[in-house]
């Protein structure tokens, strides 16, 4: 068996190559790859040696040649092939090492030029593993170290490797293929006249790794299935592990993904429940108890089936409470022993235990996307994802009455958690606790209303909440609406043509009207 290895990421090269050689596996090298082996005093054929021709062109040109291609290409099963192969004079490679040039992470360096970029365009690399990956029936090719042990196994095990193995392998090394050229294609599509980046690129070449196929979508006679991004952001719901529970269906990912973002945008210990895609009760607290607590008063009818999610771990007592209600996913960071024999009687309710992301620099780093995509008829429409943070100093004081710092403190907690309520979003809150949420309305006035109904049922006061609105309230009316029901200060972006009489009215009304200068729509 002959064994052509030609790596860029050396990781775990040598063990193999090692490993390789004492099965009595030949081992056929490239450049820097070759001196390492030799250098850890394994035989090894430099390619050069095995085509008579030298590498030139600084690296581009090595293995483009009919002494590697023929080598891999030829299928064994066929006589002409095999006859071709030795009028040549060429020997069959039977095993194809190789990862390529790191254009990724080139280009993800600050200050990459194109000069950069181009010159970490692999060429001979995803030529030869095209070249491995179609005669998948004679040739088995590795793209990636984590291979190496479960390859190294089953040769061990029995000489060779079998047709799953191989198939499997071809099917990873060309997708290794599509999202190396997808990446130099997003890079390359984006670049501006001037060099810089544009944020997207002539052509989007989404990569995606399906997790599961799913029982059905939306609807029980929708197909659907599961997927992560090629790289996920840290602490995103992907990463997230089930550790008991029936399997997840599409409208419960849908709705835990937006109970995941919601609860982990805030600092202290926090609950969110979600109800088809959109809040019904969230709340800060000492603790995951007490968090629920509060959240769960907002709305305990909407409560019913919903998603739960906490940003801390769920302690024994916190699972008691939440165990009295019918919940089908319930998230947090951790579960203690105490919380897991709470609900493992109920066997279906599903437990997701995901990491909070580091506190990063960058979006990405926050396990927040950079991208939001929506499919519509034969197209795509992407934007930058709503990532926006609001600090008490972006806020504006537009009317004579100032915020206290109690007020203050509820109107920034409004804002965040309108940000996850679907437009039109208005929310009243007080003490760290949502006390009626309208969302999803075409009418502002009609968000309004519902979230002050809303608050009756739950039996909550709506006295002295601050009120946060997605957008900006276009006439005096619903400004009207939430301080009858109770308002006593209002957060909203600000811009209308009316913002003066809008203003006046708040005035007249003796309440506190900020403006956050930003609108946080969601459809």
């Amino acid at each position: 068996m002959n064994a052509l290895i030609s790596v860029s990421d050396k990781t775990g090269i040598v063990d193999f190559a090692r490993a390789l050689n004492a099965l009595g596996v030949k081992l056929i090298s490239t450049g820097g790859t070759a001196k390492l082996l030799a250098d850890e005093g394994l035989p090894v054929t430099e390619v050069a040696e095995l085509t008579g021709f030298p590498e030139m062109l600084d690296g581009r040109v090595k293995t483009l040649h009919p002494m590697v291609h023929g080598g891999l290409l030829a299928r064994r099963d066929v006589p002409a092939h095999m006859a071709a192969l030795k009028d040549h004079g060429i020997a069959t490679i039977d095993l194809l090492v190789v990862n390529l040039y790191p254009f990724e992470a080139t280009v993800a360096k600050p200050g990459c030029t194109l000069e950069d970029a181009i010159e970490n365009i692999d060429i001979g690399g995803p030529a030869m593993v095209r070249s491995a990956a179609k005669n998948w029936k004679d040739v088995g090719v590795l793209t990636d170290a984590s291979q190496y042990p479960g390859v190294l196994a089953e040769l061990k095990a029995g000489g060779k490797l079998s047709d799953k193995t191989r198939f499997a392998l071809s099917v990873a090394a060309f997708n290794r293929i599509s999202n190396y050229d997808a990446a130099i294609s997003d890079y390359l599509s984006s670049l501006r006249d001037d060099g810089t980046r544009a944020a997207f690129p002539a052509q989007a070449n989404g990569r995606f790794v399906k997790l599961q196929d799913l029982r059905y979508g939306e609807n029980p006679h929708q197909q659907a299935a599961y997927y992560r991004d090629l790289f996920p952001a840290p602490g995103a719901l992907v990463t997230g592990v089930q550790l008991q529970g029936k399997e997840l269906s599409y409208n419960n990912i849908a709705d835990a993904d937006a109970a995941w973002e919601c609860v982990k945008s805030f600092d202290g210990p926090a609950c969110v429940i979600v109800k088809h895609a959109n809040p019904c009760g969230v709340a800060v607290g000492a603790n995951a108890g007490e968090a629920y607590d509060k959240a769960f008063k907002t709305d305990p009818t909407s409560a019913f089936g919903g998603i739960i999610a906490f940003n801390r771990p769920l302690d024994g007592a916190a699972a008691q409470a939440v165990s009295k209600q019918f919940v089908e996913v319930l998230i947090a960071t951790d579960f203690t022993p105490q919380a897991l024999e709470v609900f493992k009687s109920k066997v279906n309710v599903r437990l997701m235990k995901i990491a909070l992301p580091a506190a990063g620099a960058t979006p990405w780093d926050k396990g927040q996307n950079l991208m939001d995509i929506k499919r519509v008829g034969s197209g795509l429409l992407m934007q930058t994802a709503d990532n926006h943070e609001l600090a008490s100093s972006d806020l504006k004081v537009v009317t004579k009455m100032q915020p206290t710092p109690q007020q203050l403190q509820d109107l920034l907690f409004a804002w965040k958690v309108a940000k996850y309520v679907k437009s039109n979003a208005i929310v009243f809150c007080k003490d760290g606790m949502t006390m009626g949420v309208g969302a999803g309305q075409m009418s502002r006035l009609d968000s309004a209303r519902i979230a002050s109904i809303k608050a009756q049922h739950a039996n909550l006061s709506l006295k002295d909440t601050a009120v946060a609105s997605d957008a900006f309230f276009p006439f005096r009316d619903g400004l009207d609406v939430v301080v009858d029901a109770g308002a006593s200060c209002v957060i909203q972006p600000g811009g209308s043509m009316r913002d003066n009489e809008v203003i006046a009215a708040a005035d007249e009304r003796g309440v506190v009207m900020v403006f956050s200068g930003v609108r946080h729509f969601r459809h």
